[in-house]
């Protein structure tokens, strides 16, 4: 039976591998560095066997991967401290936490793993990223060291027998998403009737429903496609869109205010990603249009607000 370690598993990507993984019959182990998936509200499940660990403690890196010898790895695990991430000298702890990661799953007998980055890889100034012409010209330190890892990594499967690929995403959102971001604040601030303050939201993004992303990552994963691809819709829409598809769907256009915040100093105007490898090589395609995964994290955050569930959104 193909075996898989999921770190990150608690987190915002991560709550939403766990059903296609299963799907795909991985026996699971998940890895939670801090409070217990049981107490989280996940629903007990033979298939998924839990454990809480510390990614950045290399001795106990070194003790779990022979106890459970896995055959696949997807690392989603990463340093995610809300306004501290692009800058955060954890990254660069990350950076050799998953170094270590990688070389004690292969040494235990592991044979293919996924890891992640994101769009802050590319030099954003093109516009539109292609995993084979666009430059890596990160701006932020959380970019630069996902470069950093990412050639590493290859080299080292490249060195070894380790079957490799990196995904790079772009603008996700949906349930478990940080409440600070575009989608989730908008959608909360409406739903408690409040006024939702935004930029002038002419920015063009490439926006992926969450389970759309861990649908694509789990393909990935039973696939032998090596190296980089892009994880996206590949469809540019204007920031404003989201927020006035968020105004209609709950009648409370009244409380948008566009070009209420000043744009983020730097911000490009234009960034969205190739898709072709994602769609002509891996062949797949996103099962949700932005309209029904809006509908989607509106009912989410309808019921997690109604029931003042606000732990559960922690990453």
């Amino acid at each position: 039976m193909n075996r898989i370690i999921l770190t990150g598993a608690t987190g915002f990507i991560g709550k939403h591998c766990i059903q296609p993984l299963l799907a795909k019959g991985f026996e699971l182990h998940g890895i939670s560095s801090q409070i217990a998936p049981s107490e989280r509200n996940f629903e007990p499940n033979p298939n998924i066997e839990w454990h809480q660990v510390d990614l950045l403690d290399v001795a106990t890196i070194a003790r779990l991967m022979p106890l459970i010898q896995p055959t696949h790895l997807l690392h989603l695990a990463w340093c995610v401290t809300p306004g501290a991430w692009a800058t955060s000298i954890d990254n660069f702890t990350w950076v050799q936490a998953s170094l270590e990661l990688v070389r004690q799953f292969y040494e235990a007998g592991g044979r293919r793993a996924v890891l992640v980055g994101s769009d802050y890889e590319y030099d954003v100034n093109f516009g539109f990223c292609s995993e084979h012409l666009t430059p890596l010209q990160p701006s932020t330190f959380y970019g630069a060291c996902k470069v950093g890892l990412n050639s590493l990594v290859a080299a080292y499967a490249h060195r070894t027998e380790l079957s490799l690929a990196w995904a790079r995403f772009f603008s996700l959102y949906g349930p478990h998403e940080h409440p600070n971001r575009l989608v989730s604040s908008v959608i909360r601030s409406l739903l408690k009737q409040e006024p939702a303050h935004c930029s002038h939201g002419q920015q063009i993004r490439d926006f992926l429903y969450v389970q759309d992303a861990a649908d694509a990552l789990v393909t990935l994963l039973d696939s032998e496609m090596k190296g980089s691809i892009n994880i996206a819709s590949g469809q540019p829409t204007a920031l404003k869109t989201v927020v006035s598809a968020i105004a209609q769907k709950l009648q409370r256009e009244d409380l948008v205010y566009l070009g209420a915040l000043p744009a983020r100093p730097n911000e490009v105007p234009l960034l969205v990603a190739d898709v072709r490898r994602l769609t002509n090589d891996l062949r797949w395609q996103p099962k949700f249009s932005l309209d029904e995964g809006i509908g989607k994290t509106i009912e989410w955050w309808q019921h997690h607000l109604d029931h003042n569930c606000s732990w559960e959104i922690n990453q």
